[in-house]
């Protein structure tokens, strides 16, 4: 199962042109609003080193990378919670998500057009957090009002997710994320069915110029109406989604040597995936063997039986114990023969928790 990620942002911010790099895919990037109005979806495999080279020790028939899904999903404008623009299709869309990862435009171009007359990308982002809280406490009175009636009749359930509801209302009217609400342990058991867009994961993505000539990022001239100084978006993946396109029509071999011409040590979209990844939580254990290397992905913190149900149902079910050895211990060991030799093949029973970069296999009845 690939989990998804929803590629947001205002019209016109090069939601598509990086959607076309990552997938390789040829969507329409028109320059006008909306150009995208159906979700467009693309299944993209993880970049991991540790795969190919156990695939090359085991001289494995096939190798299957883990994946990741990308959606690219239509422009918002500020009135999307009351179905401005395509609102109503977008927040749908971005409810099917994982996680939400924003570009942000800060490129200049008299070629194409900011939806809003002049690019500002602090009021971009602000528009954008404002109409998923919006929509959020939309969702969260309507929860309110259903949950009403069971509050009267005294169900505890129902008392302790009223009381999440309005942690969450308070923080929404103030302008905060649902996700910026701390709750008891007792509360996110009771309120698993609260599903709201402002607790998704989020990750943003910075689009930029970048300079081929002086071989680094423009520093953007855009400012903030707010404050009258520079915007920096901290915490962010800086990339120049047009390079990226460029990059993505190029053969493996040619695209490593174009990023060392411009002195990049990855691509962006390397670390956008990796970047992704991370932020959902996952992790990646892999089976290695002559017939197939292939890679996994599991919640960190996922036991070993769960990892197994990965695999198949019945693994999980008939788990007896797993073999466990980290990647690179299993090439300095140059196989599993040696491995066993060292000891460094270890026996877990159902507790273990599984690592990134786990080589296992399982045991079942």
């Amino acid at each position: 199962m690939s989990f998804k990620i929803g590629i947001v942002g205002l019209p016109n911010v090069g939601k598509s042109t990086l959607f076309n790099a990552i997938t390789k895919s040829k969507v329409e990037a028109a320059n006008y609003p909306f150009a995208t109005i159906d979700p467009n979806v693309g299944v993209v495999a993880v970049p991991d080193e540790r795969l190919a080279k156990l695939a090359e020790l085991e001289n494995s028939e096939k190798v299957v990378p883990t994946t990741i899904e990308f959606v690219d999903i239509a422009g918002l404008v500020a009135g999307a919670h009351k179905g401005e623009g395509l609102g109503n299709q977008f927040l749908s869309h971005i409810r099917e998500v994982d996680a939400i990862m924003e570009v942000v435009r800060f490129f200049e171009s008299k070629d194409i057009i900011h939806v809003n007359g002049n690019v500002d990308p602090k009021r971009d982002i602000e528009t954008i957090a404002i109409e998923l809280q919006l929509a959020d406490l939309q969702n969260v009175d309507k929860r309110l009002e259903t949950i009403a009636r069971q509050v009267k009749s005294g169900e505890r359930e129902a008392i302790v997710k009223k009381g999440v509801l309005e942690k969450y209302k308070t923080a929404l009217e103030a302008g905060h994320m649902a996700s910026t609400v701390t709750l008891t342990e007792d509360e996110k058991e009771n309120s698993k069915d609260i599903q709201l867009l402002t607790l998704k994961p989020m990750l943003f993505v910075s689009n930029q110029a970048f300079d081929l000539t002086k071989k680094e990022f423009q520093i953007s001239p855009a400012r903030s109406d707010h404050s009258g100084e520079n915007f920096k978006l901290p915490d962010s993946i800086t990339i120049d989604a047009q390079l990226e396109s460029e990059l993505a029509e190029l053969e493996d071999a040619d695209r490593v040597q174009y990023l060392q011409e411009l002195g990049l040590t990855e691509s962006g979209l390397d670390k956008i995936i990796k970047t992704a990844y991370k932020t959902l939580g996952l992790i990646t254990f892999i089976t290695a063997g002559p017939k197939e290397s292939k890679a996994w992905t599991v919640k960190q913190g996922s036991k070993a039986p769960q990892a197994a149900g990965k695999i198949h149902t019945d693994f999980e079910k008939g788990f007896i114990r797993a073999e466990v050895i980290q990647w690179d211990k299993l090439l300095e060991a140059k196989g599993y023969t040696g491995a066993r030799e060292k000891g460094w093949l270890r026996v877990e029973g159902k507790e273990y928790i599984i690592c990134d970069g786990d080589v296992v296999h399982f045991r079942f009845a």
